[in-house]
């Protein structure tokens, strides 16, 4: 028999927390600090994550061949990343889900505290000062002009940036190890919240689920849409081709897990091997529009359990900081939350809340991650078609399905 994984441990930490917290409401208060402790190692992964990352895959793009290439991939991924935030922050504003929790705590909306000029959130006074307090915008800053000059010298910077390959697996692997103590974080929120407010935050996160599960479906609509008055492609033959691979990112929450057989079937499918190998790589860098949504939906959710009150000017620099940020954390299961938490810190959100969200988050990550793989591919045919290297023959373009290959 199988063992189970992480999934059914959260979802039962989940599931006894509020048995907990129900039964033992003063007890379970007490565990917050536990919660807060979990939240504290997911917060501590930020910086090494995003600049390790960020230098690796920038420095690494900047080869001569590919400069045209990367200009259009990059292009095409901010444009999908503002559609799936626009898409998500409008969900959060029409749906509300968490303003309930609102009603029951008694709790008011705060007025915002005036912003900090754009300069000083972007442009750090010392690199080392923004990466003590996580400060996202200033390490994309730096890291950018970084990879820049890693790019420049050559093979002199190859040392530099296979160092920080290095650096990017170990803290994959340090985050591998965090999140075997989810469970046991995702016990101690549930049952301080449920403890705190009742059963009622069940609903709160029945309403979460449901909001991502119908903005990423919106998404998704629109990017098929868009894709077959772009390209002219066949969906049905795309999705057929593609069935394999997005079952099993929406099984295992990893769009890594998904790359091979990804990368297999767009190429099936008539899309150049070169196209393929190096729009889905970086676009798991670039291109999260799952996680993407995912994040502006959750940090509203936030904001409107906990009675924050964010004007529509500054959602639109939530979402802007959002588009920056969320480039530069890879594919790894959970690993949204580390933006996340970064974000809500940011803008004035009690980031415990993160603690509570984490009890239905493997839920959510199978169809946001399924989301990220599918974008992915659509921007290899986006690239391709822009490139003037689509085929007329191919199997996407004719509506014939490519010859199915042997399994090994």
């Amino acid at each position: 028999m199988k063992k189970p994984g992480l999934t059914f441990y959260i979802l039962l930490g989940l599931f006894l927390g509020a048995l907990c917290g129900y039964l033992w409401p003063a007890q379970a208060v007490k565990l917050q600090p536990v919660a807060k402790m979990f939240i504290r190692l997911i917060k501590m992964l930020v910086a090494p994550i995003i600049l390790s990352t960020l230098v690796v895959g920038l420095a690494g793009a900047g080869e001569k061949h590919i400069g045209r290439l990367l200009l259009k991939a990059l292009a095409w991924f901010w444009a999908a990343t503002a559609v799936a935030l626009v898409i998500g922050l409008g969900t959060a504003n029409l749906l509300k889900p968490g303003l309930g929790a609102i009603e029951r705590a008694g709790a008011t909306f705060d007025a915002p505290p005036p912003p900090k000029p754009f300069y000083e959130q972007v442009i750090p006074e010392s690199i080392v000062a923004a990466l003590s307090t996580n400060s996202i915008l200033q390490i994309v800053f730096f890291s950018v002009l970084f990879a820049m000059a890693l790019s420049a010298v050559g093979k002199k910077g190859q040392p530099v940036v296979e160092a920080l390959r290095g650096v990017a697996e170990a803290m994959f692997k340090v985050t591998e190890y965090v999140m075997r103590l989810a469970p046991i974080g995702v016990f101690a929120a549930m049952a301080a919240a449920i403890g705190a407010q009742g059963l009622g935050v069940m609903l709160q996160l029945a309403k979460l689920v449901g909001s991502l599960y119908l903005a990423l479906a919106v998404f998704v609509a629109v990017l098929l849409v868009a894709m077959k008055l772009i390209t002219g492609l066949h969906i049905r033959i795309v999705l057929a081709a593609l069935k394999e691979s997005l079952l099993l990112a929406f099984s295992t929450t990893s769009s890594e897990s998904a790359l091979p057989k990804a990368m297999t079937a767009m190429e099936r499918l008539g899309v150049p091997g070169h196209i393929v190998g190096f729009v889905l790589p970086a676009g798991y860098s670039f291109n999260l529009d799952g996680s993407t949504l995912y994040l502006a939906l959750a940090s509203m959710f936030i904001a409107q359990a906990t009675g924050k009150y964010l004007s529509p000017g500054t959602q639109l620099e939530m979402m802007l900081t959002l588009l920056v940020a969320s480039k530069g954390v890879a594919a790894v299961p959970r690993a949204s939350l580390v933006v996340l938490a970064t974000t809500c810190a940011t803008f004035g959100l009690k980031v415990e809340w993160i603690a509570t969200i984490l009890g239905v988050d493997a839920v959510m990550d199978m169809a946001r991650t399924t989301v990220n793989v599918l974008g992915n591919c659509m921007a290899s045919v986006v690239v391709a078609k822009w490139e003037g290297q689509l085929p007329a023959d191919a199997p996407l373009m004719t509506g014939i399905s490519p010859p199915p290959t042997a399994n090994p």
